[in-house]
């Protein structure tokens, strides 16, 4: 039987002119939550379940959530941030990037919506104005029970090439025991490179700053320079209550070859960049 989802949520990323506003809109089995990352600072503001009314179009109190845009309405004692943002050409990936995993019970599960999209509009934190126009945008989701006990996640869009890059690799429990597993996608110019635990890719180092991943003659090297790390709420056993870290917005440089040939190689002065252990 498949684990009943008990948390949900959706990674929302844009960035513009050396500005970077990550925002997450979720639910876990006892409240709502829009948890806010900038370069700077991160923000956690809880809801109502009640509150939470997921369609085509997915509301927490009156702010709303799609792919064709994001409508933030906040006012705490800690932030302010109000706007409207647009998304246009968006680039879905081939498919489920779960791959086979999809049909068995997962303790997460994650997707990806849009690889890299346009984004426009402006939005105004604590009074100051943030302007997105021309921005490049991505977006993802998890759902299930618990964030795996060890993992580290990497994504970046932002380079001088028409590139996108995802790499995720956790600890995950399988029934009754537990194996190590990655998931990446590297697009470039509309074309789709797959690397996953299901398609025979191997784990060849993974330490703080660093993830090297092998699946055939396909190679990726990525290393961060994680300069400075938020914390985020995240779910354990389907309840916020797990603190993470994480990095908006840090230094990081790809390499990604088959054989002896460079496919991609670039580097990204505003990766986002997770690291659990």
């Amino acid at each position: 039987m498949a684990i009943k989802p008990k948390f949900e949520g959706w990674y929302y990323k844009q960035q513009a002119n050396g500005k970077t506003l990550a925002v997450i809109p979720g639910r876990s089995s006892t409240c709502a939550f829009i948890l806010v990352v900038t370069d700077k600072t991160s923000y956690n503001i809880p809801f109502k379940l009640s509150e939470y009314r997921k369609g085509k179009i997915l509301k927490i109190g009156n702010n709303l959530f799609s792919s064709n845009g994001i409508r933030l309405r906040i006012n705490t004692k800690n932030i302010s941030i109000h706007g409207d943002l647009k998304y246009q050409n968006l680039t879905p990936i081939n498919g489920d990037i779960m791959g086979l995993f999809r049909f068995f019970p997962m303790e997460c599960r994650h997707g990806i919506v849009s690889m890299k999209h346009d984004v426009a509009g402006k939005i105004e934190i604590n009074g100051a104005t943030w302007d997105f126009t021309n921005g490049t945008g991505y977006i993802e989701t998890d759902s299930g029970v618990s964030f795996p006990e060890k993992y580290t996640w990497v994504q970046s869009n932002n380079f001088k090439q028409n590139c996108s890059i995802m790499a995720a690799v956790a600890k995950i429990p399988f029934a009754g025991f537990s194996f190590w597993g990655c998931i990446c996608v590297v697009w470039i110019n509309g074309k789709e490179y797959r690397l996953a635990t299901y398609k025979g890719a191997k784990i060849r180092r993974v330490q703080h700053n660093l993830i090297e991943l092998r699946q055939g003659k396909y190679r990726l090297i990525v290393k961060t320079n994680q300069h400075q790390a938020h914390k985020l709420a995240a779910p354990k056993l389907g309840v916020m209550s797990r603190i993470i870290k994480e990095s908006a917005s840090c230094p990081a440089k790809f390499l990604f070859t088959k054989g002896n040939k460079v496919l991609f190689a670039g580097t990204s002065q505003h990766a986002s960049y997770e690291y659990e252990f």
